[in-house]
């Protein structure tokens, strides 16, 4: 059964192995329209996507008391993905059945001191209970909510790839909108900053972890001559300036530069026979290039242009419904893809097939497969329904 309106005007979808309802952030009422929502009866874990306009610490506080016993946990957003699409202003709830979902939750505090090898070792104790559980549990899935502000995301996504064992992995880097000021990952009833939770997941459901990006690499190269990986600053493109030497490589006044330059003209780095996008997010002083990921000098970036928006989202979303539709796709969803659909006008397009393909989630700083931090890519799980027996 598809998407239906939920009391007061949050939205819910059955059947009921996976939640998902919306809300508008500014409800006074928002947590309790969510928990209508969902029917928190029976849920192993609460997953939240909160605009930046929201009263954080409330919202969470007051959550992690109505879900209770489930979990909740969650993040701030550059934006929403809801039963509508493309949204703006929202809190997005997605709800897991204790029926049919095992979960953990692991609270990564301080990503400038914490001891990755405590991590790992409650990634793999919390695998081992999990497997001891009875039933016929067929699939597993780790995600990842991380400070999108931090500039850890490589550094901890590398780290957790040693724990992670044959179990598929992404993430979601939390938003700011477009402030970039200041962005939480929420558990345990409050907000953290400086900080990333670790979801373990295991399911009687079918589940496909993907990544998928519209981009394809140019012929047109530069390389990084001067930078600071730990800032994700570089300074010098081919011995230049680096704002002036990408603006010249375009074609384009370094005077004009914009986020929307950015999204519609991204570079990336060629990993073995891969290449995964390296998205700038601002001119700084002197020239300098902000990047959403850590650069370092020596490496080759290769222009990348993109092709048609909508047509490769119509392709990729059919391909994960080629054995039968998934009852919910849970996506991050790069700021700068919703950036570079609002440039071109494509927005409404977008929504309505992430709409028509139930896919709910939010818009990130960056996104996380596997061992990397990656950007400008549409990064997620599709959840199938539960095979019969």
């Amino acid at each position: 059964m598809g998407p239906v309106h939920g009391p007061s005007g949050a939205t819910m979808t059955e059947p009921q192995v996976v939640r998902s309802g919306s809300v508008d952030c500014r409800a006074a009422d928002a947590v309790e329209q969510l928990a209508q929502a969902l029917n928190p009866n029976g849920l192993s874990l609460v997953v939240l996507f909160l605009s930046p306009d929201t009263d954080v610490a409330r919202l969470i506080d007051e959550a992690q008391r109505r879900f209770a016993p489930a979990q909740v946990v969650g993040c701030t957003s550059a934006g929403e993905i809801s039963a509508a699409g493309y949204v703006e202003g929202e809190i997005v709830a997605i709800g897991f059945a204790q029926s049919h979902f095992q979960t953990r939750t692991i609270l990564i505090e301080d990503l400038d001191s914490f001891d990755p090898h405590s991590v790992i070792e409650r990634m793999i104790r919390n695998r081992s209970h999990m497997a001891q559980e009875p039933g016929r549990w067929i699939s597993d899935f780790t995600f990842l909510l991380v400070d999108g502000l931090s500039t850890k995301e490589d550094a901890l996504t590398s780290q957790l790839s040693v724990g992670l064992g044959p179990v598929a992995f992404f993430g979601g880097s939390a938003g700011d909108g477009t402030n970039f000021g200041k962005t939480y990952v929420l558990h345990g009833g409050q907000a953290h900053s400086n900080a990333a939770i670790l979801i373990q997941v295991r399911s009687r459901c079918p589940i496909k972890v993907f990544k998928t990006d519209h981009l394809i690499p140019s012929q047109k190269r530069m390389v990084v001559t001067g930078a600071d990986p730990a800032r994700r600053v570089v300074h010098e493109i081919n011995a230049e300036p680096a704002a002036r030497e990408y603006a010249r490589v375009l074609g384009k006044d370094p005077e004009q530069l914009t986020a929307f330059t950015f999204a519609a003209h991204p570079v990336a780095v060629q990993f073995g026979d891969q290449h995964h996008v390296r998205a700038i997010q601002r001119v700084a002083d002197n020239d300098e290039l902000v990047f959403f990921s850590a650069i370092d000098e020596g490496v080759v970036l290769t222009l990348a242009e993109p092709e048609d928006m909508v047509t490769h989202l119509e392709r990729e979303m059919a391909a994960l419904s080629a054995k039968g539709r998934p009852e919910i796709i849970l996506a991050c969803d790069c700021i700068l893809r919703r950036l570079e659909a609002q440039q071109k006008q494509v927005s409404q397009d977008i929504s309505r097939i992430l709409r028509d393909n139930r896919v709910v989630g939010f818009s990130t700083y960056g996104e996380q497969i596997n061992s990397m931090h990656v950007n400008q890519t549409l990064t997620g799980v599709a959840i199938y329904p539960p095979e019969e027996g």
